[in-house]
Order: C-alpha cells, then structure tokens, then sequence
C-alpha cells in the first residue's frame, strides 16, 4: 500500500540545520509531486515546500533561501534540507503526494505521512 514515513526531526538550536527524509513506498515515486507541510502547537498545517517529477521546487515565503527540498526517485526518497532554523519553525513536519502540479492546498494531496517533530530551542 501507499506508505510515507518521514524521519530526521529532533531538537536543534536556533541557527542550526537538519536534513528530514520522506521514504515513499508502494507506489513510483517518480511519476508524483512532493509536497513538504509543517503544522506548529495551535496551528493549521501549512505548505512548506513542492518538488515535481521533473525536479521543479517552490518555497513559502517563510523558508526560503533556508530550506531545499530535493528528490531521489531511485532510492525512493524525498529529502528537506533545512538551514538557519528559526523558533518559528517549530511543527511536526508531513510529506505527501500530489498527481498534478504543486500546490499548497492540503485537499488535494492524497496521501499523507505520519510526521516528524522538529523543535528549535536553545
């Protein structure tokens, strides 16, 4: 069956970076889009960042020239490289999958991970 499993999350201090993984299973990851969502305490979970099949990526406003999102069709993996954190992105991190184009909105994302806590404190 359809299986994400994202992993990398931990606590790191302000400035620091961290590299979170989406392992994608039963299906060719190739042939979808990527989407990375973040949902801080009290929140809505929001977009972070997307990378289509063909490599194209798109960044919120709030991460980028931070974060990079990149892909290994082979090894089955979407990764996101996450530098310079701030407090602010605090969440539990979620990858999911899209047919079509990029697109924040969560609907039309079909299938979702568990998620992967990342907190920024000192």
């Amino acid at each position: 069956q359809v299986q994400f499993v994202e992993s990398g999350g931990g606590l790191v201090q302000p400035g620091g970076s961290l590299r979170l993984s989406c392992a994608a299973s039963g299906f060719t990851l190739g042939y979808y889009n990527i989407g990375w969502f973040r949902q801080a305490p009290g929140g809505e979970r929001e977009g972070v960042s997307c990378i289509t099949r063909d490599g194209s990526t798109d960044y919120a406003d709030s991460v980028k020239g931070r974060f990079t999102i990149s892909r290994d069709d082979a090894m089955k993996t979407v990764y996101l490289q996450m530098n310079s954190l701030k407090p602010e992105d605090t969440a539990v991190y979620y990858c999911a999958r899209k047919w079509r184009s990029c697109s924040p909105t969560l609907d039309e994302y079909d299938y979702w991970g568990q998620g992967t806590q990342v907190t920024v404190s000192s």
